[in-house]
């Protein structure tokens, strides 16, 4: 086709009103970009897990979780609507958890027992039906315990052990495995800067001195933590702005 021919094609679809028909706009980067996955906790989920007992009496709980820790089982006792009740094993398999139960129960050392299931716990529930906060769910568990004159069964407060094992309990209770001493809790986090804090984070002092973590709370928001004080002490909620907390803040963690 000749060039003059083409030209006077062109000018007629201008002058009719039509128009070449463009690429399309590519995609902006934001809407190309994979949205980010939820967070997910630091802390090991944990599994299948035995729960004994029913003790009205705090000292009996303390005394049977005591029992079993010195025989290597790491168990830790918690308060269920008006029980003291005692939980331990972390297990890949229902079929694991019931074997370890029936050793012991076979042994004489557990009477009855009930296999908890890892969809049992608030991580699991949360997850699967898309509603609740993890955050909420620690807050509410740690206020079930105040008042309670808190006693870590199996070890001395100079280990640190009341304090941590109120944290310990919270989170384990909703499906994380924090470990049981206050530094090793302080050590698995990640920082938290304290204009920062979160519902569900530790607090964490060194109320011996020399900066070493020995004493956590639990954050509950408004500035305030829950925490056991010490050994036979009751549950309760401080503030950070307290000037004892504010000379021994060492830092603040967070795991969700």
């Amino acid at each position: 086709m000749k060039p003059v021919v083409v030209l006077c094609l062109l000018v007629a679809l201008v002058l009719s009103g039509c128009s070449v028909a463009r690429a399309p706009e590519p995609a902006s980067l934001d809407a190309l970009l994979i949205p980010a996955p939820a967070p997910q906790p630091s802390l090991r989920e944990l599994g299948y897990a035995v729960q004994v007992g029913a003790f009205a009496s705090l000292d009996n709980a303390a005394r049977f979780e005591r029992s079993l820790n010195q025989r290597g089982i790491d168990a830790f006792y918690f308060l269920d609507a008006g029980l003291y009740k005692v939980r331990f094993g972390n297990h890949a398999s229902h079929s694991a958890a019931r074997a370890q139960a029936e050793q012991l129960q076979a042994q004489g050392l557990i009477g009855e027992f009930f296999i908890v299931a890892p969809q049992d716990y608030a991580l699991a529930r949360i997850r699967r039906g898309g509603a609740g906060d993890l955050r909420d769910e620690l807050v509410r568990t740690a206020q079930q315990f105040i008042g309670v004159p808190y006693r870590w069964g199996g070890a001395s407060a100079d280990d640190g052990f009341d304090c941590s094992g109120l944290t310990l309990v919270c989170y384990r209770l909703n499906g994380l495995d924090l470990p049981r001493v206050s530094a090793s809790q302080f050590n698995v986090g990640r920082p938290v800067d304290p204009s920062r804090l979160q519902q569900g984070d530790l607090v964490f002092f060194a109320t011996r001195g020399g900066g070493q973590v020995s004493h956590v709370g639990l954050y509950i928001g408004g500035g305030r933590f829950i925490h056991a004080p010490r050994s036979g002490q009751s549950v309760r909620v401080e503030h950070l702005s307290n000037s004892y907390y504010q000379r021994t803040f060492v830092g603040a963690r967070s795991y969700l």
